[in-house]
């Protein structure tokens, strides 16, 4: 049988922080207001395109795995902050790793993008349509967040990563999973301003409003993943003692503390980055799985529960066996460009261009 080994990964996290203190001077909140809700401490704000986020980290996976870009034959895009809809983003970053042999495509299912696009990939790998595939975890939410809303501005920052497949006879990567879906939800969490449903109405491009029922999204999440979690074990024959870790969508802590209880999972087994980078949406379980691995958290053979949830309302668990190598072969001399700004600067620039864009005189002039 043929399996889909993650031989390589990196991510590119954008180096401006915007702090719960910077939030404060011009939202009525405070930093022990901010923590005790969600965990979050900071977040990253980026300060170039989506794609480039993407580039940087696609980089690095595909220098940790040895491979060169020519001989990838898929890259696809986990996300649903895409730079644009058409071209599809992934395109972009096939364009800029100068893999010309490569197919490209985007996976959205909001904060589940991810592992949705690993679970493609895999596929596509095991019925041998690819031998490889580059899956990206990346968001820039903060172009279109609603920075007058304290009850969504806070939870989501920027950032990327990626993970390399390739196509082994060894029962590595992905094992099982579970895919699903609170269609009948959906509403619970929409972003209104992204979409056709919105075009020529007269909105301001990245303008937008949020419906985030938080009791309700939190029901379902907790049990979505804590359901998908069991779901995915029964499938590969496994128990909650046989995962060595779990990685789930840093969305907020009490959501992970409450999945994790329901699951059985000791508080030791499940690694946070919450508190560093808050809700990068699709980014957050591929980020933590590369700083897992730089922190030693993930050692050959461990297996790795991977749980997340997202508007839609889309939910899923996935399970990981990692193989022999946790040590990079290669490294990159790509980087993002530098940043002369810090989080604070950022968001003040998005928020004058919203209010620049909404202006009479910028009428027919939203898109350059």
């Amino acid at each position: 049988m043929t399996y889909a080994a993650i031989t390589g990964w990196g991510k590119c996290l954008p180096p401006a922080k915007l702090t719960n203190a910077d939030l404060a001077t011009f939202l009525e909140t405070d930093d022990e207001w901010i923590v005790s809700r969600t965990g979050i401490r900071e977040r990253r704000i980026s300060h170039v395109p989506l794609t480039q986020l993407s580039y940087v980290a696609a980089s690095r996976a595909l220098a940790c795995a040895g491979l060169d870009a020519k001989d990838v034959d898929l890259v696809i895009l986990g996300t649903c902050s895409e730079d644009e809809q058409v071209p599809n983003s992934a395109s972009g970053v096939q364009n800029l790793l100068g893999a010309t042999n490569a197919a490209a495509m985007d996976v959205n299912t909001a904060c589940t993008s991810f592992l949705y696009a690993l679970t493609t990939a895999t596929a596509m790998i095991r019925t041998g349509v690819v031998r490889n595939a580059v899956v990206v975890g990346v968001e820039v939410l903060t172009p279109f967040l609603d920075w007058t809303d304290r009850a969504t501005a806070v939870l989501f920052g920027d950032g990327a990563a990626a993970v390399v497949l390739q196509a082994t006879e060894e029962k590595t990567g992905l094992l099982a999973e579970k895919l699903g879906c609170y269609a009948d939800v959906r509403s619970i969490l929409r972003v209104r301003g992204m979409g056709a449903a919105y075009a020529n109405q007269g909105i301001a491009v990245g303008t937008t409003t949020w419906n985030f029922e938080g009791p309700e999204i939190f029901k379902r999440a907790v049990l979505g993943m804590a359901e998908a979690s069991a779901e995915a074990l029964r499938r590969a024959g496994l128990g909650v003692p046989d995962v060595d870790l779990v990685v789930p969508h840093q969305a907020n802590l009490r959501i992970i503390e409450a999945v994790g209880k329901r699951v059985g999972a000791p508080p030791e087994k499940v690694f946070l980055t919450v508190q560093r980078y808050g809700n990068m949406s699709s980014g957050t379980v591929p980020v933590a799985l590369v700083e897992a691995i730089e922190e030693g958290r993930v050692q050959p053979g461990s297996r790795i529960l991977a749980p997340a949830f997202g508007g839609g309302l889309t939910y899923c668990a996935h399970l990981i066996q990692w193989g022999s190598r946790t040590t990079p072969l290669g490294t990159t001399d790509v980087r993002l460009p530098p940043c002369n700004k810090t989080g604070l600067e950022l968001v003040q620039d998005i928020l004058a261009a919203k209010r620049d864009a909404k202006s009479p005189a910028s009428s027919g002039n939203l898109v350059a």
